[in-house]
């Protein structure tokens, strides 16, 4: 059975998400832990009150950001952690952290990357012009966003759209698709090498669904 330790710094509204598909009796793994850099982070809350063990390491009073890393390593490791998941994790993780878990980091990003990449990647798409945006689920490497794509969530952008009413159309996407990537890894569907990765899919499912 998988086990997975989930990253959180905010409300943990993909959290809830992942923990719906994790609680099915079908479901071959189960989150050991939720962490955060945050102690009043409503995503602890959340794991609370699923019975899930938490965890707070601030981020403040180091000076480096590999110093923090390696402790954070140090926490998860207590744990087993097969695979980490973040969700909504405000932090860039260097190489220290990145390394310990080799090609075993998720993140969800709201955009169809490669495109808009970083902060505010809403804005950023009303801003080009975009006539279509989403999420991408991808695996974590030493660049921003610039991780193997594993499965995209495509949302079109209306012409009354704010950044906020995007926002809150791109998040319904990512609580789709994260716990299907999810179920993926779990199912042991995703196969990571050195510079590839490979996806079997199963009956019924895509990399990219449209909204």
């Amino acid at each position: 059975m998988r086990r997975f330790a989930v990253l959180a710094s905010g409300r943990g509204s993909n959290l809830e998400a992942l923990l719906a598909t994790v609680s099915s009796e079908d479901f071959p793994g189960r989150i050991c832990v939720v962490a955060s850099n945050k102690p009043k982070a409503r995503a602890l809350d959340v794991a609370t009150e699923h019975g899930i063990p938490t965890a707070v390491l601030s981020h403040k009073g180091y000076a480096r950001r590999r110093d923090y890393d390696a402790d954070l390593v140090r926490l998860l490791q207590a744990y087993r952690p097969d695979w980490i998941l973040l969700a909504g994790f405000m932090r860039v993780l260097t190489p220290t952290f990145l390394d310990a878990f080799g090609g075993r980091v998720l993140n969800i990003h709201p955009s169809l990357l490669p495109a808009f990449p970083g902060l505010n990647a809403q804005q950023q798409a009303l801003d080009a012009g975009a006539s279509e945006s989403g999420c991408t689920v991808h695996l974590v490497d030493a660049g921003t966003d610039t991780g193997p794509i594993l499965a995209q969530a495509v949302v079109p952008v209306r012409p009354d759209d704010t950044e906020e009413t995007l926002s809150t159309r791109i998040l319904a996407a990512e609580h789709q698709l994260y716990p299907q990537v999810l179920r993926w890894v779990a199912e042991n569907r995703v196969h990571v090498g050195e510079g590839w990765v490979t996806v079997d899919l199963p009956p019924g499912q895509a990399r990219i669904l449209r909204f």
